[in-house]
């Protein structure tokens, strides 16, 4: 959940209204989504999904420095496909819902690299906050959406350290690995 936007200026069919001017797109909540994978005793891997993803982007086409992307995952809606590891999930060991029901991403800068770009920034778990990068695809190529505005979408990934963030402490490496593999999925609207 991403900056993004930047992702956006390798399109050409994006519609700028005037070179130089601020771009604001908004998370399509409804289309967006984080999913995140673990190996378990290191003979599977267990998935999980976050909704209710939120925020916006905003893209400065001649000042990338002024780029920007702030997102919001809710935690209360942690989905394993399993009722007793979501509650455990959601409770102190791990995400501490009741005390940090959000997960927060905002960027700080973004590189061009050879696959997309590399957007830089402070992601932020059950009060906890270290840099990520997160690993962008060029994003697809703008569409017109059902509101007539322009539409794209893009996924990232990252790879954290759940020892990074204190999260889960008391289950060993043996047990749950400490590499936890993040997917955000973006729908991006327009303002």
């Amino acid at each position: 959940m991403k900056n993004f936007i930047r992702m956006l200026i390798v399109s050409p069919m994006l519609a700028i209204p005037a070179f130089g001017q601020k771009n604001t797109w908004t998370i399509d909540s409804v289309h967006t989504q984080a999913t995140f994978q673990a190996r378990h005793l290191s003979i599977t891997t267990i998935r999980g999904s976050i909704s209710n993803v939120t925020g916006t982007v905003e893209w400065f086409p001649n000042h990338p420095s002024r780029d920007s992307v702030v997102a919001t995952l809710d935690v209360k809606t942690v989905n394993t496909a399993n009722d007793y590891r979501d509650k455990t999930l959601k409770g102190e060991d791990f995400f501490n819902v009741s005390k940090y029901p959000r997960i927060t991403f905002k960027s700080t800068s973004v590189k061009k690299v050879d696959r997309g770009y590399d957007v830089l920034g402070n992601l932020t778990i059950a009060g906890v906050t270290r840099p990520v990068v997160l690993e962008a695809e060029n994003p697809a190529p703008p569409q017109k959406g059902m509101e007539e505005e322009p539409v794209t979408g893009l996924s990232a990934t990252t790879t954290i350290k759940r020892s990074d963030f204190n999260f889960g402490a008391k289950y060993p490496t043996s047990l749950l690995s400490d590499e936890i593999k993040i997917t955000i999925d973006l729908e991006l609207h327009q303002q």
